[in-house]
């Protein structure tokens, strides 16, 4: 961890949410790249407003070079009051997904375009719009005014497979800081601030067929679609019984199935060849009391008889946090302020959450609407980022103030 700068008399002005937003849209951290410059900027500027910064990287799988950051502020000891509280943490990620297609105004998807309601731009809403909300709520609250840690976390790779938070989970002393301590946290993701305290988790696998390539008109090849075929009617029978089979729903979400997804490439493009590999995949979102692993064994089981090899991909568990835990409740309250009357929601997507299992308090809360997320003209609504930050700066006074 960096040390904490050298207290002084000067007070920071509090974080303009908008600026801070157009900054953070500015980076391109699209996952294949790195996330450094990012970084490094959210750390320089938690520094500013007193956070301790512990900054952990790796190398991904193609060796580019990623960042996580964890930054944690503690009260100052004159003005600890002896809250019970164990204080709160906010996670997020850096990363966004492609924005190869980009149709919003301006033309350019990282560089912000502000109108009259609404502000454009690849990750105005997922996630960059929470962090910007989150370092401005922050920013409200002074030291003085502490009486319990507060964290606030930055992630890599969130969008192609949680790879930033495993790194975490693995080898960050920080994070096991937060473990030991069992705040209530917030995973950011937008969610127009209501209250999320159950996601799917989500499973992939490969399926991988191997033939030999020769003239199509002879019989030297071996067509490695043949035994794909089979399979892919396994994938159908598979996919069909997550519909109808009740065994494989939990009624708390929409829509209440494992959502099986799968497909098949050959990438054969010359039919005078013989295709001599053929790839299915399969997605699926699991449940917190389903977690698909009589299907995996089905689908082994097929894949052996017909001679194919299966590769899985660690994906993540679903995420859930008991209703009986104070804070469910504490923050729909809070949220009511902003969204009126509301009740705890479970959601189909998933999350850096699930990766976090350690935590038993974590709660998805953020500004903007999923239904924004990945679009060619992502937004965020004004209005939303402004209450995202007054939510967020309760949230750090109910947890972490006097």
């Amino acid at each position: 961890m960096s040390p904490r700068p050298p207290s002084s008399n000067r007070v920071e002005q509090p974080l303009s949410v908008e600026h801070v937003l157009t900054e953070l849209i500015g980076f391109n951290t699209v996952s294949h790249l790195s996330n450094e410059a990012i970084t490094r900027y959210v750390a320089d500027h938690l520094a500013r407003i007193g956070f301790v910064i512990e900054l952990t990287q790796y190398r991904d799988r193609r060796e580019t070079l990623k960042f996580n950051l964890i930054a944690r502020r503690d009260p100052n000891v004159a003005s600890e009051k002896g809250s019970e509280s164990s204080g709160l943490a906010y996670f997020c990620h850096t990363d966004v997904v492609s924005a190869d297609r980009w149709s919003g105004p301006g033309g350019d998807p990282f560089r912000a375009s502000v109108d009259k309601d609404r502000i454009y731009g690849r990750g105005a809403c997922d996630m960059k719009g929470s962090l910007a909300a989150m370092m401005a709520a922050a920013s409200r609250v002074t030291i003085d005014e502490q009486t319990a840690p507060l964290w606030i976390v930055a992630t890599a790779d969130e969008e192609v497979g949680f790879e930033g938070a495993r790194c975490l989970v693995d080898s960050s002393s920080a994070y096991r800081e937060i473990v030991a301590a069992d705040p209530v946290s917030i995973i950011g993701e937008p969610s127009r601030l209501r209250i999320v305290y159950a996601h799917k988790g989500i499973i992939g696998l490969q399926i991988h067929s191997v033939g030999q390539a020769a003239h199509s008109s002879t019989s030297e090849g071996v067509n490695a679609n043949i035994a794909m075929v089979p399979m892919l009617q396994t994938l159908l029978e598979i996919d069909q019984r997550c519909r109808h089979d009740k065994s494989l729903q939990d009624d708390r979400f929409d829509p209440p199935t494992l959502t099986w997804n799968f497909g098949v490439s050959d990438r054969m493009r010359t039919v005078n060849i013989v295709p001599d590999h053929s790839t299915a995949w399969v997605s699926f979102r699991t449940m917190p009391n389903v977690d698909g692993a009589e299907l995996i064994d089905q689908v082994l089981a097929r894949a052996g008889e017909l001679g194919l090899q299966v590769e899985k991909f660690a994906g993540g568990p679903p995420m859930a946090t008991s209703l009986d835990q104070p804070c469910v409740g504490e923050m729909c309250d809070l949220a009511e302020r902003f969204i009126g009357p509301n009740e705890p929601a479970a959601e189909c997507y998933a999350t850096d959450g699930c990766v976090f299992d350690e935590l038993s308090r974590r709660i998805v809360c953020g500004p903007g609407s999923i239904a924004q997320a990945h679009k060619t003209d992502e937004f965020i609504a004004r209005d939303e980022l402004t209450r995202g930050v007054d939510f967020y700066e309760s949230a750090i006074r109910h947890w972490c103030g006097k």
